[in-house]
């Protein structure tokens, strides 16, 4: 193999390198804007762990979303470090599944449809930006 291959080959993981920091960088300003629209500091997005604790007060009004990510983490740690068959994968079908509330009911506190929940679900570069930079008002937590 000559050098313009392995040339051709980092610029693409350059490429993809630069792209997902410009989807995170996207990502944290949109939970930034979230944050200020529910009244809550915008800088909180930075914080690890905070920002989960945020999340659940603006999202859910409580702290279940909170516990339930902490539980749901060290049981994804166990996973990883130990002999435990499967638990890694019960772990990444939990995560999936608490993503799926969370953007339905961030999307309940938003006022916006069962469609916006989909997008969030599936698209969330494109819909949480969206949700938050656009008119939206925030209204609260809702009950489902």
């Amino acid at each position: 193999m000559n050098s313009s291959f392995y040339a051709a080959f980092a610029a693409f993981g350059m490429i993809i390198i630069l792209l997902g920091l410009a989807i995170g960088i996207l990502l944290l300003a949109a939970e930034w804007k979230i944050f200020s629209k529910a009244g809550r500091p915008g800088w909180a997005a930075l914080i690890p762990i905070y920002n989960i604790y945020v999340r659940s007060n603006v999202v859910f009004g409580n702290l279940g979303y909170f516990i339930a990510f902490l539980v749901i983490a060290v049981i994804n740690f166990i996973g990883r470090t130990s002999e435990v068959g499967g638990l890694n994968s019960l772990g990444a079908l939990c995560t999936f599944i608490l993503h799926i509330v969370y953007c339905i009911n961030i999307s309940k506190a938003f006022g916006k449809s069962g469609g916006f929940t989909v997008g969030l679900i599936l698209l969330p570069v494109i819909f949480f930006p969206i949700l938050a930079f656009g008119s939206d008002e925030y209204i609260g937590p809702q009950k489902i």
